[in-house]
């Protein structure tokens, strides 16, 4: 439509992969360069991920191209498959011939043949698995199964695993430990920063012989915090402004054109809020960057309070905040009275204080500011994550709201279905987790019971120690040592568990590796679908 107007040879912005719009930042090539090596000689998985939009794909694309002779690369999309159906795609992928009604066994004696056959000849095998995150439990333990044949060097099938953020939530799951213990590369691909966006609209105009000036300085900034830097959204918006500029007859899209695509674009994002806050966009950004990554996995809880049962939680909120019949359908609405109460619910401690509550616990001020103190039996962070990990996760949080300009704190107390309920500023809302979206920014505050505040090292004896072992023994399903000594067994548990958790492998129980031992191993805490049978 505007092409001609523009004087472009063909649709810059389009979301349709093309090679002649191809634009690698340096994340890009430091992802290649980092899987590159992952998938060495001894090698056998690599993992890429990041957010919907930020080229995944792309990186992954790049890398089977610049593959030489010797390997022959398998590319699966949107694996959502049985595993036999798994099995089966990958023998359409390298030419294996199959009859439609093979059992595991044999498909996975004939994917075994065609790898040896392959490595007789000097081939080494690449498949990569998009959209990864969609493959259950039961098809990855079947791709680790498949990596099993090797040589003395390395394996005969590699595989990239690439996928959303959720891939790493489930490669965090005990029972998935092996196969995360097998992969050599990973790769978190962050969106572009301001700089970057700009060079990648002006990159993508000079492939058409376009006018790299057609978006000014202030127009592409605003873009680049706009989109929050991911290309797919850089694209939607650049191409909606152009479409704009064209109906208007503008030579170059106007700031006020390019504002209106962006708002136009980012309001079908359910998580931006964009004509509004901007700066509160970034900052929620930048936040989440520097936060430590979600915790993944569905977290346990140990060490029950005293006089606690699970029904405390709702007996309290229903006590102390009572939610009127009609209040359902209103909130569902996200009127006005909601974004008022997340405006007047600025005080994080009071937030925090009430998520104390919640635990049935009255938290003095310190405890309140998130801060650590010898005589509390909690521990206190906060972190970055989707409604899906807090629903896996099971326990209260507290959720930072940004609205407009106003950032707010509400304690998510309960998760029921389609339905999630919050206390915000001394007030109790129902919301839809569709709509939960549109306000929630994606940071959370959790506390948990801690009981180590001092560092373990190989040579301590004692009962913490045994406690420790069990945690650890009963958590990586293995046996727990006969004394309570941090011997050498103990030791490789602790390696074991660091390896898994991504962690500096060094054999140590420091601050991190017992944090997440602790949220890992709890029980008899609050629960957001508070079952009783938990």
């Amino acid at each position: 439509m505007y092409k001609d107007f523009f004087g472009f040879k063909e649709i810059p912005f389009s979301i349709v992969p093309n090679s002649r719009t191809l634009f690698l930042s340096q994340r890009h090539k430091e992802a290649i360069t980092h899987l590159t090596a992952g998938l060495g000689d001894g090698g056998g998985f690599a993992m890429l991920t990041g957010e919907v939009g930020t080229g995944k794909t792309t990186v992954a694309r790049v890398m089977l191209s610049s593959l030489d002779k010797q390997t022959q690369a398998g590319f699966i999309l949107n694996p959502t498959f049985s595993e036999i159906e798994l099995l089966q795609a990958i023998c359409d992928e390298f030419g294996i011939a199959y009859k439609g009604k093979w059992t595991l066994k044999k498909l996975s004696e004939a994917i075994y043949q065609h790898l040896l056959d392959n490595h007789s000849n000097g081939m080494q095998t690449l498949l990569v698995i998009d959209e990864a995150q969609h493959l259950s439990f039961e098809v990855l333990e079947q791709l680790r199964l498949l990596t099993n044949l090797e040589t003395e060097s390395r394996k005969l099938l590699k595989v990239l695993l690439v996928g959303q953020p959720e891939l790493q939530v489930k490669l965090s799951m005990p029972h998935l430990r092996q196969l995360a213990q097998r992969i050599t590369g990973r790769y978190h691909l962050l969106p572009l920063n301001t700089e970057e966006t700009q060079g990648y609209i002006r990159f993508r105009l000079e492939q058409v012989s376009g006018n790299t000036s057609l978006f000014s300085n202030k127009s592409m900034k605003f873009i680049a915090k706009s989109t929050q830097g991911i290309p797919r959204l850089v694209n939607l918006v650049c191409d909606g402004a152009l479409k704009q500029a064209y109906l208007q007859r503008e030579v170059a899209p106007s700031h006020q054109t390019v504002v209106e695509a962006a708002n136009s674009v980012m309001a079908l994002q359910s998580s931006y809020s964009l004509s509004k806050a901007p700066k509160a966009q970034s900052a929620k950004w930048v936040s989440a960057l520097c936060l430590t990554l979600g915790l993944f996995g569905a977290f346990f809880v140990h060490q029950t309070l005293p006089n606690y049962t699970f029904s405390y939680l709702q007996t309290y909120v229903d006590k102390q905040y009572p939610l009127a019949p009609d209040e359902v359908s209103e909130v569902e609405q996200l009127p006005q009275e909601l974004l008022d109460a997340i405006a007047k619910g600025y005080d994080r401690s009071a937030a925090v204080k009430e998520l104390y509550k919640v635990w049935g616990y009255n938290a003095n001020l310190q405890e309140s500011l998130c801060e650590e103190s010898s005589s509390t039996l909690f521990a206190c962070q906060s972190s970055v994550g989707s409604i899906q990990e807090l629903i896996e996760l099971d326990l209260p949080v507290v959720l930072t709201f940004y609205q407009g300009n106003d950032i707010g704190y509400g304690v998510l107390f309960k998760a029921d279905g389609e339905q999630v309920e919050l206390l915000i500023a001394g007030e109790r809302w129902q919301v839809e987790r569709a709509k939960l979206k549109q306000l929630w920014s994606g940071e959370y505050t959790l506390v948990w019971q801690s009981q180590w505040r001092a560092t373990l090292r190989p040579g301590m004896k004692g009962k913490s120690i045994r406690e420790f072992d069990r945690r650890l023994s009963q958590l990586l399903q293995e046996e727990q040592e006969k004394d309570d000594v941090f011997g050498d067994g103990v030791k490789g548990k602790v390696e074991r568990f660091q390896h898994w958790q991504s962690l500096t492998v060094d054999g140590i129980a420091g601050k991190q590796t017992l944090n997440k031992l602790e949220q890992l191993t709890q029980q008899g805490a609050p629960s957001l679908s508070q079952r009783e049978d938990i």
